[in-house]
Order: structure tokens, then C-alpha cells, then sequence
């Protein structure tokens, strides 16, 4: 994980910009998509399902007939052939965007990510550019049964060569995966499955005017403060973020103030605008679904530490999922992490009162 230089930004969702029309999570990818396939012929949409049908979340609805099969199109059940086609494609010219499916599908393909998408620049020092976007639907709160939800993040942060991002709002959803597709590296693009349906006031032709001309903030590499707050610092990232919000709003009517910081990139990693946060508040919690140990919660504790060790009033915290396999669907419940669990560690950290 790298550290950002750029100024922490301080911008809240309620104020990001001027909202006239709803739209859902899953309506602004569909909308980044096609305007980034609009904008540029070099861009192709591929995997299993998205062509006619859509997609299974129909994130890539409507575009085969919109820009034809030559550029968003279907193919077999074979994950490393896709990830294995998207590299030639990259290498020759194109920008392809590849649609996993669903988390654990993306697995056999875990080996071309690893060995040629991550690291071709290094080995080539530059000269072949791998512009590839890996859009996963991932984690869970869908009652998914085994292999349809999984918190696989760990893994590609811990690969040196990808930008791995995580976005937990409609309006992030949009300007990400166009800064993604936009990117001239590879960016594995996760999509909390259970934000497709989420809603907000948002003009997505605004949203895509702002994005053209350049005034959208940047988001790769910089996190968000969500909620501001003074008594201590939850941070987190993707399906995690309106957890965390809804414990801050809990918190708050028993007197504390919580911040929340949304990072919506994993990699690069906004120390910046954490510690700035954390050093103010002087306590924190991670909050994330994916099982604690040896994950990117672990690492960001560990930055934490290192960097605001002389401001923390307690230990930095973490909520995560359990060390276990994926639970079935009617478990769920008690392995993701919950305002409850979230309120037991904030209220573990060593208040005076």
C-alpha cells in the first residue's frame, strides 16, 4: 500500500453535488459504463452474462444493443480465459472491462491477475501498459449461498501492481469506474453487491458533465470524510460504510460524536486523511466483512499505529467478519459486522467518563 500526497478531502455525500433525480448504484455504473464507451471506442465490456442479459446485477444492460457485439459481448464459463484474453486485448491497444460475476468466481483467474496483469509494467519497465478494469461483485448481505459472496480484497491489495477500489455510494460508484476505466493500469474494481439497489439524489448527466470537464474530485487514491466527528474515528470501506454510518447516528444520540471515514480506495492508500482524522479524535475502529486475520483491517491498523501512536488514547479496534468460511445465508447475519458489534468496540475504548 502507497501513501497519497494530495490534501485530504473533507467533502460530505450531502453536499457533493446538486441533486435534482434518484438514481441507484447499480444505475451509475450502467451510466459509467456507457459513457466511457461512448467516449472512447478503444473501451470493451466482456464476461458471462453481460451481453443480451445484462449482467446477473444487469450492470451492462442495454449496452450490447447500444454499441453492438463487437464491444460488449458474452463468453464461456472459463474465468482464466477471460482474464487471459483481456491481456492480449490491454497489450494491443484495447481497455478492456471484464465482469467476474460473482467474488469467488474470480478465483481461476487468480493466477493471470497475479502473474501477468500485476506485474507486466515492471517487467516490460513501462513500456506495455496493461489498462484493464476487473469489476467484482463482492461481499455480502444478499444471502448468497457458497461462492456467490465472498471479501477477497486482501488478496489483491496484497498484490504490488493493482489500484484496488472500493466505492460505497451511488456518486462514487459513477466517477470511480470512470477514473478506473480512464486508468492506464489495472484496477481490480469491487462492487458491494448489496449496494446495488441503494438510492440517492443524484443527476447522473451532471455527475457525467462534472466528470468530462474535469471537476469532479479525484477519487483513486483519496478517502472520504463521511460523517464528521470528534470522539473517535471509524474506518472503512465499500459494503461496510452505511454500517458504520448508522453506528455513528446510534452513537450519537449517547452523547459521542463519531467520525467515519470512507476509504473508498484500498490501494492507493489515503494515510493522509486517516491519520489527520484518527490524531484529532485520538481512538479508532476499523470496520470491515472480511475475516480479521492477516486482511486489509490488519494493515490499517498497523499504518495507524506507526503513524498516530502519540495521539491514540486507546488501542486501534477492529470489526470484521470471523476467521471462518463464508457462513450460508440464514448466518449471515452474525458473521458480517453489525452497529452493535461496532457500538461494543467504540465503547472498549478506554472512555475516562
Amino acid at each position: 500500500m502507497t501513501q497519497t500526497t494530495d490534501a485530504p478531502v473533507r467533502e460530505t455525500t450531502a453536499a457533493a453535488s446538486r441533486s435534482t433525480s434518484t438514481s441507484t448504484f447499480a444505475k451509475a455504473l450502467n451510466a459509467a459504463l456507457a459513457d466511457a464507451m461512448e467516449a472512447d471506442a478503444s473501451v470493451l465490456m466482456f464476461g458471462e452474462d453481460v451481453g443480451v442479459l445484462g449482467g446477473v446485477f444487469r450492470i451492462t444492460d442495454g449496452l450490447t444493443a447500444r454499441f453492438g457485439e463487437e464491444r460488449c459481448f458474452d463468453t464461456p464459463l472459463a474465468e482464466a480465459g477471460i482474464m487471459g484474453m483481456a491481456v492480449g486485448m490491454a497489450m494491443n491497444g484495447m481497455k478492456p472491462v471484464v465482469e467476474m460475476q460473482f467474488d469467488a468466481f474470480a478465483y481461476p483467474a487468480f493466477e493471470q491477475v497475479v502473474s501477468h496483469v500485476a506485474k507486466m509494467a515492471n517487467r516490460t519497465r513501462g513500456k506495455v501498459r496493461l489498462p484493464i478494469v476487473i469489476r467484482i461483485p463482492y461481499a455480502g448481505g444478499i444471502g448468497g449461498v457458497e461462492h456467490h459472496c465472498d471479501s477477497s480484497e486482501a488478496y489483491y491489495a496484497h498484490t504490488p501492481g493493482l489500484t484496488v477500489l472500493a466505492p460505497a455510494t451511488v456518486r462514487d460508484a459513477y466517477v470511480m469506474l470512470r477514473e478506473a476505466i480512464a486508468s492506464p493500469d489495472p484496477v481490480v474494481f469491487l462492487e458491494p453487491k448489496k449496494l446495488y439497489w441503494s438510492k440517492e439524489d443524484v443527476d447522473l448527466a451532471e455527475l457525467r458533465r462534472t466528470y468530462d470537464e474535469g471537476e469532479a474530485p479525484r477519487r483513486i487514491g483519496r478517502a472520504v470524510v463521511a460523517r464528521a466527528g470528534a470522539d473517535a474515528t471509524l474506518i472503512t470501506y465499500g459494503p461496510s460504510v452505511p454500517t458504520a454510518l448508522a453506528a455513528a447516528a446510534a452513537a450519537a444520540e449517547e452523547g459521542r460524536s463519531i467520525e467515519v471515514i470512507d476509504l473508498r480506495s484500498i490501494v492507493p492508500f489515503d494515510d493522509e486523511t486517516v491519520c489527520e482524522s484518527v490524531r484529532r479524535t485520538g481512538r479508532a475502529v476499523v470496520v470491515a466483512e472480511a475475516p480479521g486475520f492477516a486482511s486489509v483491517a490488519s494493515e490499517i491498523v498497523a499504518r495507524v499505529q506507526e503513524r498516530c501512536f502519540h495521539s491514540l488514547a486507546a488501542p486501534v479496534l477492529r470489526v470484521t467478519g470471523f476467521d471462518i468460511p463464508y457462513p450460508s445465508p440464514k448466518l449471515e447475519h452474525f458473521h458480517l459486522p453489525s452497529v452493535d458489534r461496532i457500538l461494543d468496540a467504540v465503547d472498549s475504548l478506554q472512555w475516562e467518563d
